[in-house]
């Protein structure tokens, strides 16, 4: 029995129909794309984003470092396909390790490794140390006072002299005082002549 070519042309769209949708039945769900991305280089990084073709559960994720640190913060937590994962930051220059394992919304396990390179990450200054400004208090109180701006100190000879001045000021007496001492001796000498005289 001959079949009409309408037939032959039916049967082959349909194989094509049969095969076109079991493909995508039996492909998993992908990393789409991740933060930093595979091999980038950036100065500061504070999270980790990976996004997949549909939505995952039951993420794992790891930051490592050199020597086998790892920088991670906490658990990664997922929002539909986005799985976000916090750093204990911030990172010093080097070379890091992306480590992530997720569960496909088919039951298929995704996992997988994202290199990148931290370079120009700031480095903290150094604060002065308490001891430090202690010891510069310390000199500080400890020095003499500072003279006036614009006035010399005095010299040896005048310090002297107005030492001097002062001390003589210190013992002067008053004239009036010298007066009524001298008018009582002089009293007191005539008292006692007088006394001698009238003995006498």
């Amino acid at each position: 029995m001959k079949r009409s070519p309408l037939a032959a042309l039916t049967a082959i769209l349909a194989a094509l129909f049969v095969l076109g949708t079991a493909v995508p039945a039996l492909a998993h769900d992908t990393l789409k794309s991740s933060s930093p991305a595979k091999g980038a280089e950036v100065k500061a990084l504070d999270e980790v984003k990976l996004e997949f073709s549909a939505r995952v559960r039951l993420p794992f994720v790891i930051v490592r470092g050199a020597g086998g640190a790892e920088h991670q913060a906490g658990e990664p937590e997922a929002d539909g396909p986005v799985v976000r994962q916090a750093v204990n930051g911030p990172l010093p220059d080097g070379d890091y390790t992306i480590a992530y394992r997720v569960v496909s919304s088919d039951g298929h396990p995704i996992e997988g490794e994202i290199p990148f390179r931290v370079k120009g990450a700031e480095t903290p200054s150094p604060s002065p140390s308490p001891s430090a400004t202690s010891s510069a208090g310390a000199g500080e109180s400890s020095s003499p006072a500072a003279t006036p701006a614009g006035s010399d100190p005095p010299s040896p000879a005048a310090t002297l002299e107005a030492d001097t001045a002062s001390a003589e000021q210190g013992v002067t007496f008053p004239v009036w005082l010298i007066i009524v001492v001298g008018a009582l001796v002089g009293i007191g000498i005539g008292f006692l002549l007088s006394a001698r005289r009238k003995k006498s």
